[in-house]
C-alpha cells in the first residue's frame, strides 16, 4: 500500500498560479493511476484529474485548460499545475492512488482509490 503526503497549497488571488505536489512511499509507484480529488467548504468531495500508468490524463469539466495533472516514477511523485485560478477552486485538495488500475485506466470515482493523502488547502480569493 502507497502512502501519499500533499504540498504546495496556500492563498493565492484569482488568476494566479499554483503546483501541488503528491510524494509517495512505500508500494510500486508506477503501477498505481493517481488522481486528484478535491473538496469545497460545505461540500461534498469531487474528482478533478487523474493520471492513467501509461500516462493518459482526463480532468473533470470545470479545469480543463486550466489544471494539468503530471507524474515523475522515479521521484514517486504526482503534480498538479493550476493556472487561471478562480475563487470556485478554493477547497483541500487530495491525491489519490488505484493499485488495481489497468496500464491505460483513468479511474474518476473515489471508490476506485484505496490509498488517499492527508490533504492540502487551496484558498483562491476574489
Amino acid at each position: 500500500q502507497v502512502q501519499l503526503v500533499e504540498s504546495g497549497g496556500g492563498l493565492v488571488q484569482a488568476g494566479d498560479s499554483l503546483r501541488l505536489s503528491c510524494a509517495a512511499s512505500g508500494g510500486t509507484f508506477n503501477t498505481y493511476a493517481v488522481a486528484w480529488f478535491r473538496q469545497a467548504p460545505g461540500k461534498e468531495r469531487e474528482f478533478a484529474a487523474t493520471i492513467s500508468r501509461a500516462g493518459a490524463t482526463y480532468y473533470t469539466d470545470s479545469v480543463k485548460g486550466r489544471f494539468s495533472i503530471s507524474r515523475d516514477n522515479a521521484k514517486k511523485a504526482v503534480y498538479l499545475n493550476m493556472k487561471s485560478l478562480k475563487p470556485e477552486d478554493t477547497g483541500d485538495y487530495y491525491c489519490a492512488a488505484d493499485g488495481s488500475a489497468s496500464y491505460y485506466r483513468l479511474p474518476t470515482q473515489s471508490s476506485d482509490y484505496t490509498s488517499w493523502g492527508q490533504g492540502t488547502r487551496v484558498t483562491v480569493s476574489s
